[in-house]
């Protein structure tokens, strides 16, 4: 069992039930899935750079990405209808943990310059949306093997009905929030 996991049922559930006085234990809101998306905006010209961030994912999460591929066509973007445009990958379980633990823990305090992260990315529903900007902060990488820099998007899906639910959850996990 995961350590983060692991605190999650011993005190952290224990916590939400005081503080949001909730009857059952089932009320308590826990972290269903991460999916991390990455955007590959020059894989229509090049179809090698969609390869590298499928296996920059797959190193980073430790699970093989699915590709995403263009719901319309879009002119000013010359993109058509099913072209390969990026890949996602969806955490569950313990690898989700895993990836929590290392991305909270390792992976954002070697941004340059950080002081936390947004307390105002939740989407009303006790969703959280966190952007990297650089793959590089993620210890798997090679930074000598890297060719284009990219982003991704991390979103954390909650069953938090409010996001000072989701807030108070994620902040128990260890989320470094901006003071």
């Amino acid at each position: 069992m995961n350590r983060l996991n692991q605190k999650y049922n011993e005190t952290i559930m224990k916590d939400l039930m005081e503080k949001f006085h909730y009857s059952s234990v089932m009320e308590c809101p826990k972290i269903v899935k991460i999916v991390i998306n990455m955007g590959v905006g020059d894989a229509k010209d090049n179809p090698k750079a969609l390869e590298e961030a499928v296996a920059e994912l797959t190193q980073i999460s430790g699970q093989k990405p699915v590709i995403t591929k263009a719901k319309k066509s879009i002119a000013n973007f010359k993109i058509r209808e099913n072209m390969s445009i990026g890949c996602k990958v969806t955490l569950r379980g313990e690898r989700m943990y895993d990836f929590m633990d290392k991305l909270f823990n390792i992976s954002l305090p070697r941004v340059r310059d950080f002081r936390g992260v947004s307390k105002t990315a939740f989407d009303g529903r006790g969703n959280y949306t966190l952007g990297v900007k650089e793959q590089l902060i993620f210890p798997e990488i090679n930074y000598d093997k890297v060719a284009i820099v990219r982003g991704m998007d991390v979103v954390f899906v909650t069953t938090a009905k409010t996001n000072e639910e989701a807030k108070a959850l994620l902040e128990a996990l260890g989320m470094p929030f901006e003071k």
